[in-house]
């Protein structure tokens, strides 16, 4: 029995979500998720927050900011111009606002389920604190992106193992107290560590990507 959070779970809705838009139903997405609450009721979400290999467990708002998206909804696949074969654009991102007191937000996106492991996509620092969502295809004025693990600057798209199950992309989003003062060359690891104890809010939104 898959756990609601973890990966087979985001699956199985996937594959359900494809079976009723199959059937024609209007709305696929909803209809997925109430067949899966009704199967494997959401009881034990609070207990897994940390999800499978501490991926977060795609908790769409595990930390005062509900990060979304208005190309895709959590634990759903993301479109394909997104990934990096299908026009390698940056997708739209939104977030609440944030607390008072917040210097800067960060953004980085991983993909845990990478077979080498945790393969960063997106590096994002210097979001100012009055900016509540990053546009499709373009940055804030100001921002600073850093290094995805293509070794590229920007935003570098899913590309997953062909015939690998949907991989998921987190896109975690950090309100904190203090400039970070990242370069265009800080990694993934670079933004973890410098949030480490100065985060005030914090949002995650997972998509899935496959091929």
């Amino acid at each position: 029995m898959p756990n609601p959070g973890s990966h087979s779970y985001d699956v199985k809705r996937t594959r359900l979500r494809a079976e009723y838009e199959d059937q024609g139903v209007a709305d696929a997405d909803q209809a997925a998720n109430e067949e899966l609450q009704r199967a494997y009721p959401p009881n034990a979400v609070g207990e897994r927050a940390a999800g499978p290999r501490g991926g977060g467990g795609g908790v769409e708002d595990d930390g005062g900011l509900h990060a979304r998206s208005t190309a895709f909804s959590g634990h759903t696949l993301m479109p394909a111009r997104f990934s990096l074969d299908g026009g390698n654009t940056s997708p739209p991102i939104q977030w609440d606002e944030v607390p008072p007191g917040t210097a800067e937000v960060a953004l980085v996106c991983e993909d845990p389920d990478a077979p080498g492991g945790t393969f960063t996509h997106w590096v994002v620092t210097g979001i100012p604190a009055d900016v509540n969502s990053i546009a499709e295809g373009s940055l804030p004025a100001g921002v600073t992106e850093g290094r995805n693990d293509f070794g590229e600057s920007g935003w570098g798209g899913p590309r997953p193992p062909v015939g690998d199950e949907p991989h998921r992309y987190f896109f975690r989003l950090f309100a904190v107290d203090r400039r970070l003062d990242l370069g265009p060359d800080a990694s993934a690891q670079d933004v973890h560590a410098a949030v480490r104890g100065h985060v005030l809010a914090k949002g995650t939104l997972v998509g899935l990507f496959g091929r």
